[in-house]
């Protein structure tokens, strides 16, 4: 239903010159007839250029000429009657300034973005709004502190890009009777206070900390674990023992060469042991 109320006011606007009355028709000749009278002049007053990127809004008598739009290109008006207003149909990009926002966990933050769009129907962009791209830039303030307000400190910092998705969807709903499309909306910078930073990088800090220890520990166990079963094979095999005290000794000789060690076979420990 509005789709179709839209369409029929678009109608309505491009084919507005129909209404102008007899004044307006004995007008529009008398200007028709200065033209012929005062040619070749008069040609440069008539013909207009509008660039590639844009289109030009043309009044007659204060009521939008019926066609809509003209251009790009060359076109024609009538001079003391008619006058146009150029309109740009590029992308257009705006910094949305850094908005104070209070979270839904009470937290607040400084957020910033961009927003990118471009004029989708000139006539809609002149006829319904007075200045669309300041209505713009003012809708998008507003949007993201009501937007932001619904979410807590950790969705704004994880979920950007679905933040940013709902922005553009209600730009776009809001600007579509003024002919706007926002294209696309991007968070830049989400800025936290500097005792919230310091809160928060401590407590990452012993949540690290407590996950070191949990590892630390667990490969103490794992360690004991494997010391107590390496301590059940060497109990069953006494050699194994034996070949244990050599391997530590190679090992010390290695590090140390000007180590002197004194093998003691452990047969004679079993003997003072006994006694």
């Amino acid at each position: 239903l509005e789709t179709h109320q839209r369409r029929e006011r678009q109608v309505t606007l491009e084919n507005a010159d129909s209404d102008i009355g007899f004044c307006g028709w004995l007008l529009v000749g008398l200007s028709l007839l200065l033209v012929l009278f005062t040619l070749p002049l008069s040609i440069w007053m008539c013909i207009k250029i509008v660039k590639e990127y844009e289109r030009a809004i043309i009044f007659r008598l204060g009521r939008i000429l019926r066609g809509g739009a003209k251009g790009p290109g060359l076109f024609f008006i009538v001079p003391c009657t008619d006058s146009f207003i150029n309109v740009d149909m590029r992308t257009i990009t705006f910094d949305i300034p850094p908005q104070e926002v209070l979270t839904k966990d009470s937290v607040t933050v400084s957020v910033d973005g961009v927003v990118y769009y471009r004029v989708q129907n000139a006539t809609l962009a002149v006829a319904n709004i007075t200045n669309a791209d300041a209505a713009t830039r003012l809708l998008a303030q507003t949007t993201l502190r009501n937007v932001l307000g619904t979410k807590n400190l950790a969705e704004i910092l994880s979920d950007r890009e679905e933040i940013a998705h709902s922005m553009q969807s209600s730009l776009d709903d809001a600007t579509d009777d003024w002919g706007i499309k926002v294209e696309r909306v991007e968070i830049k910078d989400v800025k936290l206070p500097l005792q919230l930073q310091r809160a928060m990088a401590a407590e990452a800090e012993a949540s690290r900390e407590a996950r070191a220890k949990v590892i630390a520990a667990e490969g103490e166990m794992n360690a004991s674990r494997a010391l107590k079963e390496a301590s059940l094979v060497i109990a069953e095999s006494p050699s194994a023992l034996q070949l244990r005290y050599l391997q530590t000794l190679n090992t010390i000789a290695a590090e140390k060469n000007s180590t002197i060690i004194f093998p003691l076979p452990l047969e004679m420990m079993q003997g003072f042991i006994k006694h």
